[in-house]
Order: structure tokens, then C-alpha cells, then sequence
């Protein structure tokens, strides 16, 4: 037997005998006193692990001659055996449930230097596709989050909208980022595409030894004049020198942002009658804190001398360990990325932004172990990271959706007075739209239930996606061929979706252009099939619909199945087809709508992938209803009919544009523009409110802008 008894005339004299007998890594069972001593059962601690004989789930009856102290060590060791069975088969601890894509990505943008608040303002926009999916393909994240971080970045489009407009381009910013080097090369580039004779280089720098003698050997290379200003004479003071040159550089003292001089130097170059462009130019090596200071206090020089300060260059982006904290506090800030510069070397070292490069560049340089920026919180950056989403949103959509440009101008001139309205959009009205557009759905030629007005004609694009173009029914000729040709003429628009039948002429027209065409029909419209009259309800009653293609119509995931059939009209001289459309609910498995059309027999089949327009139009107007009581309700001061229902119908066709598209964009931006208001009713409808806010938004931001220039001045 394994346990041992020890007995002692105390209980030092007992132990003494447990670690002579078993060891100091003996178990202790049980002491008890006795008329001798103490007595102490023990075993030796390799015993216990051998004891791998299951023990009985009863014990058996105990001998005769079995002492209670026995007894009691038999009971003992059986426990002890239990307790080693139940741990060994203890269930293994819980593995801690892997990061969530969300997750990762944020612990990504934290290690390359991005700020918490940059970091959420990104993520917020996570596609559920990927969100959702804790083994979406580190590929498919790492596109999205570069693409996303890419978007975030303003940029010059080309050298030519630097180079090519005529003006003063000036350099400031702290000593030592590189200004007269990044000067020279601009100079030189300038050089490169209009020749030397109509630039000129020009120095404030009078306190660096050989500052002016570094330029203008600059210059002698450029074979460009070169003029040096005292740093706080008034930039006007050179007029009469600089008359012959279009495009003039200024290179500035470099001035800590704590020095005061700055406010003086701002106010200096602005004292000329040529509007000067302020460049900041930021070292991308600094530490974050320190740029943040940089543009902080360079923008409030800019603005107590009545400028502005919205574009940067950055230099030394060779030396920058990391570059997650530049681009976090230029996001921060909206300042316009112009140019990056890489080397000494004039003028090969600066390239224009190319922004997917540049958030390469900044996501292959992660550091778990440096510090995070955290910008100081308060209500005014709470404030600019409100308009900085709202900026963000609406350029985005300006890329995206064809004519929002010409939308943000309609906006624009409903804050003007009603006299002026009318003149401003006469002129826009007259302009062609710098999009062209695949096709027009003209509106119903009546007014919209319960309203005073008709629905304009809308524009499509070249992708099929509805544009925020419009064109109100009163500005259009009578009789729909002229209309036809009017608006092809004008807008260079191939496709036409009609909201009635044809007339004989229009018909004539269309074919004569051999231009593809939809036009509505109703079940009570007569053809000839087959040699029998009948309505296009009777044509189809017996008809299987089929051919089942997804199709969001008023705000609902549906079903569209079709059936067509090749038909005459009367008075028309070629065959149509004649189509019946089904919106069936899969869910409910019920018909919520039957529509019918016509399109041209030449087009074939091929012609159900035009359908959908006219469908989605429906929606269009409902939507320009709620635009037009938003309009009404929220509008400040007196708004022309015109350029409100020009709004109304722009505004409802862009959201239409972003609720029927499928891509990770569109999702995207709406996920973006629904986080403005939240998604308290249909998404369509929220995303109309919430573009409607994005605006209001946005148009409050420039009147207290424009409020605080007032004061200042």
C-alpha cells in the first residue's frame, strides 16, 4: 500500500519521518494526536500519479479489523483518484473568437499612423460583404480599404491646372521643408511646357546666407529672371518688373508657425492685384503633432490676412519612416495634395499625387509599436468632421453620378434672390452638360397627382444609370418629333424611353435614325398578331412570364419577368414587339404590378435590357414629390418654381441612381449618406432625405464661412 504512517512524540519529530521516508514533495493525507504522540498519514508524490486503476463507484465493505483512521485514508485516496479522472477530463479552455474584418482593418490603420477618428470615419463605409464575412479574402479588404483611403484624398487632376493658369503660385511654410529646391522645380517644369520667357522666379528669403544665390543659379539654369523682395515688403511692389511674366513663383522665408511673422508675411504676399495661390509645403518626415501645428497656425495667418490656404506640397517623402500620419492629417484638414517630393534632383524628384500610390506607400510601413496621434477633441473638429464627410460625400457623388455638378450649381443659386435666379438659370439652362448622355426618358406629358407641375424629361448615361440632368416639358418645342430631334441635337442622347405610344411621324423619326427606343402601352392598346386584332391584356393573358432578373422598383427587391411578341399598329409600317412585364415579390410570391410596352422588332430581345428605365421612373417621380415638399418646407427665402422642380427631379434621380445600383460603390455611398440621417423609412426615401441634409449641410457651412470673412474684414 502506498500511504505510509508515521508516529512521533510531536509533530517536528513526525515530519522529520514523512521527509527522511518519502521526501520533501510528499502529500500530507491526514494527522491526528495520539496517547503516544502525533500520528501523520502520507504517500510519496510519484505515487499518486500512478494510481490510474479506476476506483470502484461503491467501495467495498471495509475488513472486520479495519480501523476508522483506515477507513477514512481508503476514502481519501479514492477522492483524490476522482478529482485526477475529472481533470483529465476537463474540456479544453476557449480559444478567444478570431478578430472581425472590422477589427482587423482598424488595428491595421492604427499601425501605420492613421488616427482613431480618420480610421472610423473609413470603416463606417464597410460593405456587409465584407463585414460580415470573417474570411473575406485579405485581397478583397485591402482593395476596398485602398480605394476607400485613396478617395479620401484631394488632388490635383493634372501638371496643367498648376502650370497652365496664369497667376502667382507662393511657397511658405516653417525653415528647412524645402521650398526654394521644390520652387525650382516647378519653375523647371514650367519651363518645360511654355518656354522661359514668360515665368519669373521671385525670393523673399533675405536672412539664410546664400539663400538668394541658391535661386538664382536656379534661374540662370532656367534661363528665368529672378527678382528678390525684402521678407515684409508688399508682393505688389514688383509690379511694374513682373508685367511680362504670366506665371511668377514666389519662394518664402521659411518661419517657425509660432512666429508671429507669419500673419505679417501672409498679409504681405497678399497685398497685389493678381490673386496669389498659397502652397504650403509640409515635410513628410515631421512628427504629427508637429504638423498638425504647422497647418493649424498657417491657415489662421492665411485667413487674419484675408486668404486661403487649401493646397500643399509634400517634400522629403524619401525620408519619412512612415507616411500614415502625413496623409491622416491632410484628410483631417482637406488640403489638396498638388505634388510629392522624393530626391534633390531638379526637376526629375517631384511627381504628381497619385493618390492608390501614395496609400500603398503608407500601408506597407506599419509600426505596432509607435505611438498614436490623437488629436485634441473638441466641438469645432467635431464640426469639421461633419463638413469633412458631407465634402467627402458630395465629391464622390460628383465623380459617380453624371450632371451632380450641374445639380450643386442649381443649389447654389436657390440662396440667391429670386430676381437673380431666374437670369443665373437662364444661363445654365443654355449651357450643354459636360457629361453626355445615353438616352432620355421624356416624362408623362400631365401633371403629377396631387402637384401643379409635370415631370421633366430625365437624362441616362452611357452605363444606363440615371444622370441628375433635367429638362423641364415647358423649354421643349411641341410634337414629339421636334422634341425628339431638339433634344438629340442638343444633349447627343442615342436612346429614347417614351411614356406614350407612337405617333405616326415620331415613329418615322426614330427609325429613321435607327435609334433604339421603349414606349409605354396599356392592356386596353389594340395590335394585330397573327392576322387577329386584339388588346395587348387579351395577347398576353395565357402567356408563361419568364426569364426572372432582379429589379428594385419603389424601394423593394423584386422580380421582373417578361413575355413578348412581334405585333403591328396601326398606321405604323414596321413590326414591334409587344412586351408584358410582371414585378413579382419572391418573398410573398404574389404580382405586385403588370406593365406593358413596345420596342422596336429590330432590337429583338436584346431589348429587355431597356425595360427597366421606364419602371425605375416610376419611382423617380415618386421621389420628386418628396424633393419638391423638402424643397418647400426647408428652403430659405423665395425659390423659383423652375429651379425648384430642376432640384427636386435632379436630386430624386441621383438617388435613384444610387438605390438600384449593385456595385461596392454605390453601396458605399449609401451607406455613407444613410449615416447622416439613419434609416428610420424606405432607403430610397431615407437616401433622399439624407442627400437633401447633405446640402443643407453643406450650405450652412459656407454662410457662417462666409459670415466670420465678413466679420474679419
Amino acid at each position: 500500500m502506498s500511504v505510509q504512517r508515521f508516529v512521533g512524540p510531536n509533530s517536528r519529530d513526525a515530519m522529520r519521518q514523512v521527509r527522511e521516508a518519502l521526501g520533501d514533495d510528499a502529500l500530507i493525507l491526514a494527522n491526528r494526536p495520539t496517547e503516544g504522540g502525533i500520528e501523520i498519514l502520507a504517500m510519496a508524490d510519484n505515487a499518486v500519479a500512478a494510481l490510474d486503476t479506476p476506483m470502484p463507484a461503491r467501495p467495498p465493505a471495509l475488513a472486520r479489523d479495519a480501523t476508522p483512521w483506515q477507513a477514512m485514508s481508503e476514502r481519501l485516496l479514492r477522492e483524490m483518484q476522482e478529482m485526477r479522472e475529472l481533470l483529465d477530463r476537463r474540456a479544453p479552455p476557449k480559444q478567444s473568437a478570431p478578430p472581425s474584418v472590422r477589427e482587423r482593418l482598424m488595428t491595421q490603420l492604427l499601425a501605420v499612423g492613421f488616427s482613431r477618428e480618420i480610421a472610423t470615419e473609413v470603416l463606417d463605409g464597410l460593405p456587409a460583404r465584407l463585414e460580415g464575412n470573417a474570411k473575406a479574402s485579405t485581397e478583397a479588404t485591402q482593395a476596398w480599404l485602398s480605394e476607400r483611403l485613396a478617395a479620401r484624398l484631394i488632388t490635383l487632376e493634372s501638371e496643367a491646372a498648376l502650370l497652365d493658369r496664369p497667376g502667382i503660385v507662393a511657397l511658405v511654410g516653417p525653415t528647412g521643408v524645402g521650398k526654394t529646391t521644390t520652387t525650382a522645380k516647378l519653375a523647371a517644369r514650367f519651363v518645360m511646357r511654355h518656354g522661359a520667357a514668360s515665368g519669373a522666379l521671385v525670393t523673399t528669403d533675405s536672412f539664410r546666407i546664400g539663400a538668394h544665390e541658391q535661386l538664382r543659379i536656379y534661374a540662370r539654369l532656367l534661363d528665368v529672371p529672378m527678382f528678390a523682395l525684402e521678407a515684409d515688403a508688399p508682393l505688389d511692389t514688383l509690379n511694374e518688373r513682373l508685367q511680362s511674366a504670366t506665371w511668377v513663383m514666389v519662394d518664402t522665408v521659411g518661419t517657425s508657425q509660432r512666429d508671429q511673422r507669419v500673419i505679417t508675411q501672409m498679409a504681405a504676399l497678399k497685398q497685389t492685384p493678381v490673386p496669389v495661390r498659397l502652397v504650403l509645403v509640409l515635410n513628410a518626415a515631421s512628427q504629427p503633432d508637429i504638423l498638425e501645428e504647422v497647418i493649424e497656425r498657417y491657415r489662421q495667418a492665411a485667413r487674419a490676412a484675408g486668404a486661403t490656404l487649401d493646397d500643399c506640397i509634400i517634400t522629403k517623402q524619401d525620408e519619412a519612416g512612415r507616411l500614415g500620419p502625413l496623409l491622416d492629417v491632410i484628410m483631417r484638414h482637406d488640403l489638396r495634395l498638388l505634388f510629392g517630393a522624393h530626391g534633390q534632383q531638379v526637376p526629375e524628384d517631384l511627381a504628381l499625387i497619385d493618390p492608390s500610390a501614395l496609400v500603398a506607400q503608407a500601408l506597407a510601413t506599419a509600426r505596432p509599436d509607435a505611438p498614436v496621434h490623437v488629436p485634441a477633441a473638441s466641438p469645432a473638429r467635431d464640426i469639421l468632421g461633419q463638413g469633412r464627410r458631407v465634402a467627402s460625400l458630395l465629391e464622390r457623388l460628383r465623380q459617380r453620378v453624371a450632371g451632380f455638378s450641374q445639380l450643386e450649381q442649381l443649389t447654389a443659386l436657390s440662396g440667391l434672390p429670386r430676381s437673380v435666379q431666374a437670369a443665373r438659370l437662364e444661363t445654365l439652362q443654355a449651357t450643354p452638360p459636360v457629361a453626355e448622355v445615353l438616352g432620355i426618358c421624356w416624362g408623362p406629358r400631365r401633371r403629377e397627382r396631387g402637384m401643379d407641375w409635370a415631370l421633366p424629361d430625365l437624362g441616362v448615361d452611357a452605363e444606363g444609370r440615371w444622370t441628375a440632368l433635367a429638362w423641364p416639358q415647358h423649354r421643349q418645342p411641341a410634337g414629339w418629333a421636334a422634341r425628339l430631334e431638339a433634344q438629340t441635337t442638343a444633349t447627343q442622347a442615342a436612346v429614347h424611353w417614351l411614356p406614350v405610344g407612337l405617333d405616326a411621324e415620331a415613329h418615322a423619326w426614330l427609325e429613321a435614325q435607327l435609334a433604339p427606343w421603349v414606349g409605354a402601352a396599356r392592356a386596353s392598346q389594340r395590335v394585330v398578331f397573327q392576322g387577329e386584332r386584339l388588346t395587348l391584356g387579351q395577347l398576353f393573358a395565357a402567356s408563361q412570364l419568364g426569364n426572372a432578373l432582379p429589379l428594385r422598383f419603389q424601394g423593394r427587391a423584386l422580380e421582373q419577368r417578361s413575355a413578348y411578341a412581334e405585333v403591328t399598329f396601326t398606321g405604323l409600317t414596321t413590326p414591334l414587339l409587344a412586351w408584358c412585364l410582371e414585378l413579382f415579390d419572391p418573398e410573398s410570391e404574389r404580382v405586385q404590378a403588370r406593365r406593358y410596352y413596345v420596342t422596336p422588332a429590330r432590337l429583338g430581345s436584346e431589348a429587355q435590357a431597356l425595360l427597366a428605365t421606364p419602371l425605375q421612373a416610376e419611382g423617380v417621380a415618386a421621389l420628386t414629390r418628396r424633393a419638391w415638399q423638402l424643397q418647400k418646407k426647408y428652403a430659405e427665402g423665395d425659390i423659383d418654381v423652375e429651379l425648384r422642380l430642376l432640384l427636386a427631379s435632379g436630386m430624386a434621380a441621383a438617388v435613384m441612381h444610387l438605390d438600384v445600383a449593385s456595385d461596392d460603390g454605390a453601396s458605399t455611398l449609401r451607406r455613407d449618406l444613410l449615416a447622416l440621417v439613419g434609416r428610420r423609412q424606405r432607403r430610397d426615401t431615407a437616401l433622399l432625405d439624407a442627400l437633401h441634409h447633405a446640402f443643407m449641410t453643406r450650405e450652412a457651412i459656407r454662410a457662417l464661412s462666409a459670415s466670420y470673412a465678413e466679420a474679419d474684414e
